[in-house]
Formats: C-alpha cells, structure tokens, sequence
C-alpha cells in the first residue's frame, strides 16, 4: 500500500489534507490542534505507541475515504471569509449553546456524588474555567480579530501585519490555555469514564464534556492549521 504519511508527516498538516484523521488521531489521544506543528513520530512516541500501527491505520484510512470520494468541504482551498463564517456558525454557535447549558449538570453532579468522588470538584472548577475562557475568546475573535484578518487579507499595510501577528499569537496561546484544560479534564474523568453504577446524568455530563473536546479540537485545527497559517 502507498504510503502517503510518514513518520515525518507534521500532525497538523496531516489532518488539513485528510481532516478524517482527525477522528484516528482522537482514538490514539494524538494532539492534532495546539501540538499540530510537530513530526507525527514525536507525538507517537509521546503516547508510547507504535509507529508502524499508526501509520497503517492511518494510511489505509485515506485509502478507503479517497477511494469513496469523501465529499467534505476542502478548507485548505476555502476563502478566509468561508472558514470564518463556517468556524462562527458551527462552532462558536455550539460552545455558546452547549457550555452555558451543560453548566448547571456540572454543579448538579458535584452536589450529589461530590462526597463519594472527590475528583468531580476538579471537574467542576476546569470547566468553569474552559467555560470562561471560551465565551471570552469567542466573543473576541467575533468582534474584533477576525475582522482585521478580513482586514489584513483584503489591504494588507505593515501596520495591519504587525496587528494580525499579535493577535494570531495571543489567539494561539488561548488556544494552548484551552486545549490544556481539556487534558487535565480528561485526565481527571479517566478518559471520561463514569464510574460503575453511575447514575444518567453523571454519564450524560461526561458525553457532554467529551463531544465538547471533540469538537474543540476540529476548531482550534482549523484557525490553527489553516486560517492563521495564511498570514
């Protein structure tokens, strides 16, 4: 089989050709959005797995999409103003939706098994903090950086560059803020795993929190990966 990644292939740039790898990449706990810019070795080995397994795994993914003729929207040749409108309507849309409702489920679950599982304290107080630090940043970007990306793209000046590096650097680091978050959420839902005999909504609260990582990860990817990769 031809192999089309290598142990040498950048995360990043693997999952903006083949944005399907992004599920493969979840399954082996692969940081694709904040830790994208690195050789796929490098985040093989931090997971201590193996490299031929991954890369057959992921190379006969592409095998068998491509010969499906996958019809997913190609971002890496979408304008900036598509990627932006795309970003703010689904995902933006979906964290202000989700994170204020799935809110008081948190607080709800820590009320009632807070004594028995001690951990879902540190649960409460992570998302509280993604909480904050996602409705901030998407309010920012909304109204104020990704219109002097449009700005920059359209009439580009050196002022406008200097701007744009600033904010792409300071919407990095949000990004990295977040994206540490969701591991040390992860981490202490061991995997987000309920534990035995736990009741609906201490499960439904940790189907919540893991969809919301999913969907973190394929956002961050594309501003990350693409969008900010264009200044």
């Amino acid at each position: 089989m031809q192999q089309t990644f290598t142990k040498e292939s950048i995360v990043g740039d693997i999952v903006t050709k083949f944005p399907k790898a992004s599920d493969l990449f979840k399954s082996y706990r692969i940081d694709f959005c904040c830790g994208g810019n690195r050789p796929l070795i490098e985040a093989i080995e931090e997971r201590e797995l193996s490299p031929e397994q991954v890369l057959t795994d992921l190379n006969t993914l592409y095998s068998e999409s491509k010969a499906l003729q996958d019809a997913e929207i190609d971002w890496l040749n979408a304008s900036s103003q598509e990627l932006i409108d795309h970003i703010i309507t689904k995902h933006h849309r979906y964290l202000n939706e989700e994170l204020p409702q799935l809110s008081p489920y948190i607080t709800k679950v820590l009320r009632v098994h807070g004594t028995s599982n001690p951990h879902l304290s540190t649960v409460h107080t992570l998302f509280h903090r993604l909480k904050t630090e996602l409705e901030q940043h998407t309010i920012k970007e909304e109204t104020h950086d990704f219109p002097l990306l449009l700005e920059h793209e359209q009439n580009p000046t050196e002022e406008t560059r200097r701007n744009v590096m600033k904010i792409v650097q300071e919407l990095e680091n949000e990004h990295y803020t977040a994206g540490n978050l969701l591991k040390k959420l992860r981490e202490a839902t061991n995997d987000y795993t309920p534990p035995q005999g736990a009741c609906g909504t201490y499960r439904l609260v940790y189907q919540r929190l893991e969809a919301i990582e999913t969907d973190l990860h394929e956002h961050i990817h594309l501003e990350n990966n693409i969008l900010f990769s264009r200044v």
